[in-house]
């Protein structure tokens, strides 16, 4: 880690500063994405280079503080080179002045090893070496982990994935568990990544041998016949006992690295994952907490396999059916828009998608039965009648309950009394509370819809 303070520009200057009398400026401090850049880099040439890769840190200012601020800087700049060949990293600290305005002066090093941990390489022709020695890193994993073969749980890839593994046959993934010694050492050496590409992520106990990491690794043979290894994203899954005799996986972590995004990567790495669920028969698969984006990711695969699934199929087609006998927006009530309680769990002991997973698929399953000129009035009410009674209830029994303090020995905050009463005695408007009901309901469904039909375009698009 570099770190040097620039010259005064004027040798003098220094000296008529000393000779005014007042008061000093507060030290407002500064953002700490205003003055750090991050590049990627796969070449030592590429150090040095503001053409590089830059990413975008999901929330830099977290490690600053509780204000995200640094302070007791004067011209301070901060750049960081990250390797994605030996996955190391340098920071050069460049600064005019330091100086406590009130606040202090920031630890920088401290809080860039927090970052960056054990991949901080404090001396530059190190880390440039890093990139002749460590050039076969990635390479070597395959003879420490185990290689899967990237197969869809149903025997088949879908169309998009297959079309991907022919252009890349090169492609694989290594399942590298946390009892091995190669695998702690390449996930110290992603953490950094991990914390500063994926939201809300912390670094998973590697003590603990339940948890598994896959890696994706792409092969590409050298002019010269060498073979040369590149890491393309990575997944952190835990493996939970189940009562009896089984397990179930859960993702916490996947990223594909940025320059490797939007490529069809990360579809990929998932459907591998999918398969090792289904081909050791787990009890089911789920994700930690997924962002918008990868969930969106994650329905649209789910969908492509629900597809083939006779027993869903079947189920589908018969849900579909019923929109086509007529107009179920004039009826007084609609059939709920939900599975039959088989398919649900046969969906779960063959391709390990759980209920809750299912239930989020199956509305788009049924718009892609139907044709929308003809059906979408019908399909909405649908949907709104299924989250009515999912948010609301199908009956008003709250209607008319009251709860009231009573006089009290113990924790009044803990005391209360709840009764029906006959009347209004709240005095609280019933009616405009019902209306506030329904209009957030029926924004939800808008939204619903919505996140529908783009589902439904992406996976036809496939």
């Amino acid at each position: 880690m570099g770190q040097k303070q620039q010259a005064s520009a004027d040798p003098g200057a220094e000296i008529k500063k000393k000779r005014r009398v007042g008061f000093s400026k507060i030290d407002t401090g500064v953002d700490a994405k205003e003055c750090i850049k991050i590049y990627l880099v796969c070449t030592k040439e590429e150090v040095g280079s503001t053409d590089s890769l830059s990413i975008d840190p999901v929330d830099l200012n977290s490690f600053f503080d509780e204000d995200g601020k640094i302070y007791g800087y004067q011209g301070l700049k901060i750049t960081v080179w990250f390797s994605i060949v030996s996955f190391q990293s340098y920071a050069d600290i460049v600064f005019q002045s330091t100086a406590d305005g009130g606040k202090g002066i920031t630890d920088l090093k401290s809080v860039l090893q927090n970052i960056f941990a054990e991949t901080l390489v404090d001396n530059k022709d190190d880390f440039l070496q890093t990139f002749s020695k460590d050039v076969n890193y990635i390479g070597s994993l395959s003879a420490d982990g185990e290689v899967l073969h990237p197969k869809a749980s149903n025997g088949q890839f879908n169309d998009s994935n297959h079309h991907l593994h022919s252009a890349n046959s090169n492609l694989e993934v290594i399942r590298l568990p946390m009892d091995n010694m190669a695998g702690r050492n390449l996930y110290s050496r992603l953490v950094p990544l991990a914390l500063l590409l994926i939201d809300g992520s912390s670094p998973i106990d590697v003590s603990d041998s339940r948890w598994e990491l896959y890696v994706l690794i792409q092969k590409k043979n050298s002019q010269l016949g060498h073979t040369h290894s590149t890491l393309l994203g990575f997944a952190a899954l835990y493996r939970f006992y189940h009562y009896p005799d089984s397990s179930r996986l859960r993702l916490s972590q996947i990223l594909v690295l940025p320059p490797y995004q939007r490529k069809g990567f990360g579809r990929f790495l998932l459907e591998v994952l999918n398969n090792v669920a289904v081909s050791e028969n787990v009890y089911d698969f789920t994700m930690e907490e997924p962002l918008n984006q990868l969930l969106q990711l994650r329905t649209c695969i789910d969908i492509k396999r629900l597809q083939g699934f006779e027993p869903i199929q079947e189920a589908v087609n018969s849900a579909v059916s019923l929109f086509k006998l007529g107009r179920l927006s004039k009826k007084v009530s609609s059939p709920r828009l939900l599975p039959p309680s088989n398919a649900i769990e046969a969906v779960r002991k063959s391709l390990k998608i759980t209920k809750e997973q299912l239930l989020h698929c199956w509305e788009i399953l049924v718009f892609l039965g139907l044709e929308p000129d003809k059906h979408m009035e019908d399909f909405v009410v649908a949907v709104w009648s299924r989250m009515r009674d999912d948010l609301i209830g199908e009956s008003s029994d709250a209607e008319g309950k009251q709860v009231v303090d009573v006089p009290t020995d113990y924790d009044q905050e803990m005391s209360f009394v709840m009764f029906r009463s006959t009347s209004n005695a709240t005095g609280v408007d019933t009616d405009e509370s019902r209306a506030n009901q329904e209009e957030q309901l029926q924004k939800l469904v808008d939204d619903r819809v919505k996140e529908i039909k783009l589902i439904a375009q992406k996976v036809s698009a496939d």
